[in-house]
């Protein structure tokens, strides 16, 4: 059952995100004002907060997603045109770490995560477009770090959710606390931005035959954990962790409850935070508040449908929000357990407080100045944030940037009001 219409906030505006993916550019742009090295930028507050970022490396093409090589300050970071980099000493080093054995183009490489044991066994793992012209979904492999190459790589889970279709595999991970790895996979749809709707390839979300608009729960080897919640199910994958989802470019689990916080890009319309749970539908395409790029409504039950998940946080118009972290570290210990997150058409980062019930009591809207697009964020071990940023989608151009948050100077005084008697 879900939770009902009293659990949903409205927290953002934003413009229109082509398809899902935060391709369509924002109407006003600001312009590109990225820091440069060795000259940090001070920026206006967030809150009483003033932020100082600075430049880790530039020269990047699109990257995508990124994770620090544990016991070091280094970085792994995909580039989506197929890279996997190295940032070592603020240095993307010239030569890849990896590229995967996919096609050729602006979209073939996303996600990247370390194993929990990686100071024994050095695993990092990989999520890109596997196939050919025709036919196309999501591929994982697992290989040994070296040094700075990626090496005995093994292609370890392929997706059952082949369409012709590039965009909309995601490829988001997240290990668990139990050292299962989380991947989300996107809705596949090619058919979603012409004048004429179809809902035909998007329905598979609903489907439990198929990895179509799910996240799925692995062993750390690519095989299936034996306490999922379809396994056993005639006619459901067992891989299956959660159904009924658009885009998923968000999985962290919470910090303080350990819940599996999941975030997606909505249509026109309707990014959402969600809670998951085993085996939970959470609606798409049955539930959105989103608008299909026709102009129709994407469902006639747009809030809430009896034995579906609603969101706790979501956005209309959208913000298309790619990059989700909960900050746990020491240098903004205002922040603490907040949830930062970082947006694509809308081009700024937010942060979300809660109260002890977990709703979020304001969001603070920050970076717009920078006049980028952010596609991930990690915290670092030295307590500041990391955002992996691009300036434009597609474009081809080393335009991307890794860049940290820092606070300037201590966050000022609540300012006080006089009352009169």
């Amino acid at each position: 059952m879900g939770r009902g219409i009293k659990m949903r906030w409205l927290v953002g505006l934003a413009a229109f995100a082509a398809c899902g993916t935060g391709s369509a550019q924002p109407p006003a742009a600001p312009a590109f004002n990225l820091p440069k090295a060795g000259a940090p930028l001070t920026l206006r507050a967030s809150g009483r907060q003033q932020l100082r970022v600075v430049l880790v490396a530039d020269g990047l093409t699109a990257p995508w997603d990124l994770v620090f090589i544990p016991g070091t300050s280094d970085m792994l970071v995909t580039e989506s045109n197929g890279k996997l980099r190295m940032i070592q000493g603020g240095k993307v080093l010239p030569d890849p770490v990896w590229t995967p054995p996919s096609p050729t183009g602006n979209d073939i490489l996303h996600g990247v995560v370390v194993h929990p044991d990686f100071a024994t066994n050095k695993l990092v793992y990989v999520t890109y477009l596997k196939g050919d012209d025709q036919r196309q979904t999501l591929g994982m492999s697992r290989g040994r770090l070296d040094g700075t190459k990626l090496v005995d790589v093994k292609e370890i889970f392929v997706a059952d959710a082949w369409e012709n279709a590039r965009p909309a595999f995601t490829g988001r991970m997240e290990f668990g606390p139990d050292k299962t790895l989380y991947v989300s996979v996107g809705d596949r749809d090619r058919l979603c931005c012409g004048p004429q709707d179809d809902n035909s390839i998007r329905i598979r979300a609903q489907s439990l035959d198929n990895d179509v608009g799910k996240i799925l729960r692995l062993k750390d080897d690519g095989t299936i954990p034996a306490d999922n919640p379809f396994v056993g199910r005639a006619g459901a994958k067992p891989e299956i962790f959660t159904y009924g989802h658009r885009n998923s470019y968000g999985l962290r689990f919470h910090p303080v409850t350990g819940e599996l916080w999941q975030m997606e890009i909505g249509p026109n319309g309707g990014d959402e935070v969600n809670i998951l749970k085993p085996g939970a539908n959470y609606g798409w395409p049955l539930v959105s508040l989103g608008r299909n790029y026709s102009g129709t409504l994407v469902s006639d039950q747009a809030f809430h449908r009896d034995g579906m998940e609603d969101p706790v946080i979501f956005w209309t118009p959208q913000i298309s929000p790619a990059a989700m972290a909960f900050y746990t570290g020491d240098k903004f210990p205002q922040w603490q357990n907040s949830l930062i997150i970082g947006a694509l058409s809308g081009q700024h980062v937010e942060r979300m407080p809660f109260n002890d019930k977990g709703q979020p009591l304001r969001r603070e809207e920050f970076l717009s100045e920078l006049g980028v697009r952010f596609r991930d964020v990690e915290i670092g071990a030295d307590g500041y944030i990391y955002f992996s940023t691009e300036v434009r989608y597609g474009s081809g151009q080393p335009d991307g940037a890794v860049i940290r948050l820092e606070p300037a100077g201590d966050p000022q005084p609540a300012p006080t009001r006089n009352r009169s008697n």
